[in-house]
């Protein structure tokens, strides 16, 4: 089955094969390391994950580099307001990063370099670039001549002549064109610098990108990532210095997610309506947030908002319900079960074909929840090979989406167990009060039974008696 994915450079779906028979070579944007992940991190983040683990599952060797931006202007700034040192800083963030990261589930790429770290290979790449021609060098700082580069906006689509000096390209008097962009900056006596030919100094934040990727995977890579606000002019200015330095395609295939809005606005600073990742992962089940940021298509914006988490919390633990009626499948009755067998057998070809379809993560989960639909439908036990088939069918879906990878029992007790902590009653207590019921229902004492039940239910307890005694839960 063909892997298809489209591709920003040709506005097009494109048949995937990377430049190596089974070998892929893909590099991400990381995060500028100055402050806490917010939920836009977190869909970037996801995506490509599972664009990894996808092209895993299909086989391909992948060298996975997503970088970290370790020296920026909003460190510096940081930096200064904090009065530490940027180090300090950069340090921090990382940090942060693996916490907020921690519990999400992401697979740990090949290489995350730091721009720090290379430093001595940026000064090398504005060298040639100065030696080739396509660079100036002005009072200490050293800019990209856009001009030299005829293809310059083929991956924006935007033409140089009708550019204007915007909000993402900074007015520079030392320019010779406003839409050259710095390859080195002169540092100012308060910032931090490295020694280069042209003084002190530190690279320029597309450069970073440019010299750590190929450095890890070569002159062309097989797929570039990131965020839709990167492509111009992040990425547009990286394929500029890129191919100007080998004269080599740089990218075969540009893959740019969209935003994540905050109930239907914009998610920004300014606005005051920006969403950490602990805040979300401290309210809600991890696999509840990758649901979330699955359910659309990564090339569509999503709009986020508590109730659309509380629904895919909901949705998980259908699932998970789904999950431990399959393990615990006993049941022989054949008839009525035709669709659920259907969808059964088909459900791992549906999968790989909607990933395969650009990595339509959206219409293989529409996949798996017709199956659920279908599975809530039946009031009797699961024959035991219907539930075993349904296992195997899910295995796809928790390797490559991560999602389901919990024991369902385990599961559950952890959702029981955090609403104890949130109400303040200790399972001792819980347990004591029912056994008090169970002995007032022994002596008829309904009213005090009631009572327990009553004052239960007040913080979202449900009991339920069975032949095998009280069991309980917690409401949504």
């Amino acid at each position: 089955m063909e892997i298809k994915l489209y591709n920003t450079l040709t506005k097009r779906k494109e048949t995937f094969l990377p430049l190596e028979v089974s070998r892929v070579k893909m590099y991400v944007c990381g995060v500028t390391v100055y402050d806490l992940l917010h939920i836009g991190h977190a869909r970037s983040l996801v995506v490509f994950d599972v664009l990894y683990r996808y092209l895993k599952y299909r086989g391909y060797e992948v060298i996975y580099v997503r970088n970290f931006t370790d020296i920026d202007d909003k460190i510096i700034t940081r930096a200064k307001e904090e009065g530490v040192d940027f180090r300090t800083i950069a340090e921090r963030y990382i940090h942060e990063f693996y916490v907020d990261i921690g519990s999400l589930g992401l697979e740990k790429p090949t290489f995350e370099p730091k721009a720090t770290e290379h430093i001595p290979d940026m000064i090398e790449a504005v060298k040639r670039l100065l030696e080739k021609g396509y660079a100036y060098v002005v009072d200490g700082d050293v800019y990209f001549s856009v001009e030299k580069f005829p293809s310059y906006g083929k991956l924006s689509g935007r033409n140089p002549e009708r550019m204007l000096v915007g909000a993402r390209v900074e007015p520079d008097p030392k320019k010779r064109n406003p839409l050259d962009f710095a390859l080195w900056k002169a540092s100012k006596p308060d910032e931090p610098y490295w020694d280069s030919p042209w003084g002190k100094g530190r690279p320029g934040w597309h450069l970073e990108c440019s010299v750590m990727s190929q450095k890890y995977l070569g002159e062309t890579l097989d797929i570039h990532g990131g965020g839709e606000d990167l492509i111009f002019p992040h990425h547009e200015n990286e394929i500029a210095q890129s191919e100007a330095l080998t004269g080599k395609p740089f990218v075969r295939f540009w893959l740019h997610n969209a935003f994540v809005k905050i109930e239907g606005e914009k998610m920004s600073k300014s606005l005051g309506n920006v969403i950490l990742l602990r805040e979300i992962l401290n309210l809600y089940h991890p696999e509840a947030l990758r649901l979330f940021l699955l359910s659309k298509h990564y090339r569509t914006p999503i709009d986020y908002s508590p109730e659309a988490l509380k629904e895919n919390q909901r949705a998980l633990e259908r699932l998970y319900g789904m999950i431990q009626r399959a393990k615990m499948a006993e049941g022989f009755k054949e008839e009525g079960l035709d669709k659920v067998k259907e969808l059964t057998l088909s459900l791992k070809e549906r999968f790989e074909e909607a990933l395969s379809d650009d990595l339509n993560t959206a219409r293989a989960l529409g996949a798996l929840f017709e199956l659920l639909r279908e599975v809530n439908k039946i009031q009797s036990p699961l024959p035991k090979e219907i539930g075993e088939k349904i296992l195997e069918g899910l295995e796809v879906y928790q390797r490559v989406l991560g999602i389901l990878k919990e024991d369902p029992e385990e599961f559950f007790n952890k959702k029981r167990r955090k609403k104890l902590q949130e109400i303040g009653l200790s399972l001792e207590k819980l347990e004591e009060l029912i056994k008090k019921r169970e002995e007032a229902r022994k002596k008829k004492d309904w009213e005090t039974a009631d009572n327990i039940r009553t004052f239960l239910s007040s913080y979202g307890i449900r009991l339920m008696d069975t032949p095998q005694g009280t069991k309980w839960d917690v409401d949504d």
